[in-house]
């Protein structure tokens, strides 16, 4: 019960702190959604921070989402639940099922298996372009450089709507260049949703024009190791 409180009362202080980077920033605190990342968190640790009204999680492996998801949902509707993960093509079809957004489009490969799987299944998660930001070769998501041009064939090739765009800054890099950078991509490309900001920097994702902000070990402690 201790740790219950403790994750109930953490969530209150993140989203007085992102009302308040909002309202310092000149922004609506509601045009800023928290994304609370429960990944490798179990049902029973996640099921506080439900009960206490949140409603959207972040997971990073669809298989983990699957098994820890459909009970969830059924105790607790209203449930969003985003995929911040990288996506593999053969779980495509899980994939837009279980989510109702997909923050990891980042290759044609997955570009295409999702048109399939959306086509098919006829349910339409928003989708979202990983940027790496940072060009760091042992991380996901598409360059800078090549961004615009992937974004285009998503949207002309694959015909997929883009919702917006995502980023993870490298760790040891200032973030406010990266979360910049994302907004000036997406503000060219017309997207009006930018994923970026995590547990430490998500107040200043806010002042540069995130609209959600991915938060998992400032509400729930430190993370345990995943499975597999």
């Amino acid at each position: 019960m201790k740790n219950s409180a403790t994750a109930q009362e953490r969530l209150k202080e993140v989203r007085q702190a992102i009302s308040r980077a909002a309202h310092d920033a000149g922004r609506d605190p509601g045009d800023v959604a928290l994304v609370c990342v429960s990944k490798t968190f179990p049902a029973a640790e996640i099921e506080p921070v439900l009960q206490a009204g949140q409603r959207i999680f972040g997971e990073n492996r669809v298989r983990e989402a699957m098994e820890k998801w459909p009970l969830l949902r059924k105790a607790y509707p209203g449930v969003e639940l985003h995929l911040i993960g990288p996506l593999q093509s053969n779980k495509a079809h899980e994939a837009v099922q279980l989510f109702d957004a997909i923050e990891t489009v980042d290759r044609d490969k997955i570009g295409r298996a999702l048109a399939t799987e959306i086509q098919k299944t006829g349910h339409h998660p928003k989708l979202y372009v990983q940027v790496n930001t940072g060009a760091e070769p042992q991380k996901a998501g598409v360059l800078p450089s090549e961004a615009d041009a992937f974004i285009a064939r998503c949207r002309t090739e694959f015909g997929l709507e883009i919702s917006g765009l995502m980023c993870i800054p490298p760790v040891d890099d200032q973030a406010s260049p990266h979360f910049a950078m994302l907004n000036q991509i997406a503000a060219r490309n017309g997207l009006k949703e930018l994923s970026m900001g995590m547990s430490a920097d998500f107040e200043l994702a806010i002042q540069l024009g995130a609209t959600h902000v991915r938060v998992g070990s400032a509400i729930f402690g430190a993370r345990p190791k995943a499975a597999g």
